[in-house]
């Protein structure tokens, strides 16, 4: 069977004067054009090609012996070639470029020049295309355990479960929306701290030290902006998570706990509306 979008090794069934006739054995009715200019010297019927088959610009199957930089199910990034009426046009190191269909872009859509982390499907029409809707692609068997600092890209995020990360751009993992102090954008890239290895192999993460670091983290954070403020900010135990979240880039418990360490050491004092630092 000829597979569309990945490698296979075929034999020579026939030469024509504009190149070869492929099949997996010889005498198949299924058959595939190797166009002259693939052609090795000296190849002769019978022979073995390792090649990649994909459609031409008429959506006939044909094959190649140049290897793209994606093949069928694979994740990686790839240049922007163009941008047309139906979508994007990617660079995969083949004559025809990969068309990334607008449905398959996020909302902000792509421009010409941008690097982006696609995975190569086969559409409704039988035809090779790219998306940036990697999740069903992201592999579960990476090499990371509870506790390693991992860096990834973002490539979807959700207001009900976080922000989901591809690990060296090949792996599944989330932030969890309890983990995000901070609005982080597609496309940017993350350095985290796993935080569980789930069952099926996905991973979780985390932006924030482990919680006796972060404790000091935020105590540093929260001094430096009492300085900036002269000494005093509008923000205590009793303020709202968000606002907390929108002036500290930190949850209501962590903003707490920092506070009250501060004030254990002397350091600030904590009034109904406010924190002030002391002198000294």
């Amino acid at each position: 069977m000829l597979k569309l979008g990945e490698k296979q090794t075929l034999i020579v069934d026939k030469k024509v004067e504009f190149g070869v006739y492929l099949a997996e054995k010889k005498g198949d009715e299924e058959r595939v054009l190797l166009p002259g200019s693939q052609m090795p010297e000296g190849l002769k019927v019978g022979d073995s090609l390792e090649v990649f088959l994909y459609k031409d610009s008429s959506d006939r199957l044909i094959a190649t012996r140049k290897t793209p930089a994606l093949t069928l199910g694979q994740v990686g990034w790839l240049r922007v070639a163009a941008v047309g009426k139906m979508g994007a046009f990617l660079d995969w190191g083949l004559d025809k470029d990969l068309l990334l269909p607008f449905r398959e872009q996020p909302k902000q859509r792509v421009r010409e020049g941008q690097e982006v982390l696609a995975a190569v499907y086969i559409d409704k029409s039988e035809r090779l295309c790219a998306t940036m809707n990697v999740y069903p692609y992201l592999r579960t068997d990476s090499p990371y355990k509870t506790g390693d600092q991992v860096t990834g890209v973002v490539y979807e995020t959700s207001s009900n479960f976080g922000t989901f990360v591809a690990v060296d751009s090949i792996y599944s993992a989330l932030i969890p929306k309890k983990e995000l102090v901070h609005d982080i954008r597609i496309g940017e890239t993350v350095s985290a701290r796993v935080t569980a290895v789930r069952p099926d192999g996905k991973l979780d993460l985390s932006i924030r030290e482990k919680a006796y670091l972060q404790m000091d983290l935020d105590g540093d954070r929260i001094m430096a902006a009492l300085e900036a403020a002269g000494g005093t900010l509008m923000l205590c135990d009793k303020s709202s998570p968000e606002l907390i979240r929108e002036k500290m880039q930190m949850s209501k418990n962590e903003f707490k706990r920092a506070i009250g360490r501060l004030y254990k050491a002397g350091k600030i004092r904590i009034g109904e509306d406010r924190i002030e630092k002391t002198e000294g």
